[in-house]
């Protein structure tokens, strides 16, 4: 761990190796999680997106993956679960938020926003999951698109710790400046939302800045092949996936980074940087997990 100063960090890969350990030959799927991924709508369905998410959770480690979507997206998604389990979730009534609780209420991580669109009711549903989800919650994509519309105060009120995993768009919605002006003071603006809100911040870019507003770590990797749709679905999915098995900290953050940023690089050697998709990065996570294993 290299030290920039007394409480920002810049984190490699020895830092981490001693979370992918080998496992117990006794080990069971129980032993590893639950990890939920809550997406999808008519208009952005991301059938195929949803699986990607799913399946790079598992490909991370977590012993169970279920993915949760309104049951108007069920007939475009059904054919693309296939290691996980599928969650139908009503139309918004009283049953709704019965169902929602059901769902999630043995789930140790909850990745929530993906390809949701502007649903009326989202506001409403992602306050229910910070006041009442008690588990890791991911909000990223249309989850921090609609976390910004709505009074921030929310967050102190979780029961649950969050991450929140934005761009440099997404995060210029959630603190009211312009992506030049975030470009120019990265480190101290997300250190200082973090600690202003108690939640844990990933700032995504080739030097991503994981803050829980005491700490800062820094993790530089990726290539310019993952500048593609779905690449930061694939970390959600990741980050999912650890956080189902592993603590809650910036060091398991720091891993889901690293794993990402391998495994992109992998896919873009054999596809090249102009040619590489999304999928093609979850392909690679095993050979990314086998070499922070072998540092």
């Amino acid at each position: 761990m290299n030290r920039i100063n007394n409480n920002t960090y810049e984190i490699e890969i020895n830092d981490v190796k001693d979370l992918v350990k080998e496992r117990n030959i006794d080990s069971n799927k129980g032993d590893f999680g639950k990890a939920g991924i809550y997406g999808g709508s008519l208009e952005y369905s991301g059938a195929l997106k949803l699986s990607y998410l799913s399946l790079s959770a598992l490909r991370s480690g977590c012993g169970i993956s279920r993915v949760l979507v309104k049951k108007e997206v069920l007939l475009l998604l059904g054919p693309n679960i296939l290691e996980q389990i599928l969650c139908i979730l009503p139309n918004y009534d009283d049953k709704f938020y019965d169902k929602l609780k059901d769902s999630v209420k043995d789930l140790d991580s909850l990745a929530f926003g993906m390809g949701l669109g502007n649903d009326e009711h989202l506001e409403e549903v992602l306050e229910y999951l910070i006041e009442n989800y008690t588990g890791n919650l991911i909000i990223d994509a249309d989850g921090l698109n609609t976390l910004s519309r709505m009074d921030l105060n929310v967050l102190n009120k979780r029961k649950c710790n969050i991450l929140l995993t934005p761009h440099l768009k997404e995060f210029s919605r959630l603190c009211n400046k312009t992506i030049d002006e975030i470009k120019k003071d990265s480190l101290n603006l997300v250190k200082e939302f973090a600690s202003t809100y108690r939640v844990t911040v990933l700032l995504k870019g080739h030097t991503t800045f994981i803050s829980d507003g005491t700490d800062t770590y820094l993790v530089k990797t990726g290539t310019p092949g993952m500048a593609t749709a779905g690449s930061g679905d694939v970390l959600s999915g990741i980050l999912s996936g650890l956080l189902a098995y592993l603590d809650f900290n910036l060091l398991t953050v720091a891993l889901g980074v690293l794993i990402n940023g391998i495994a992109g690089c992998f896919a873009e050697k054999n596809n090249t940087d102009i040619s590489m998709i999304a999928s093609d990065t979850i392909n690679n996570i095993g050979k990314a997990i086998k070499v922070i294993r072998e540092e």
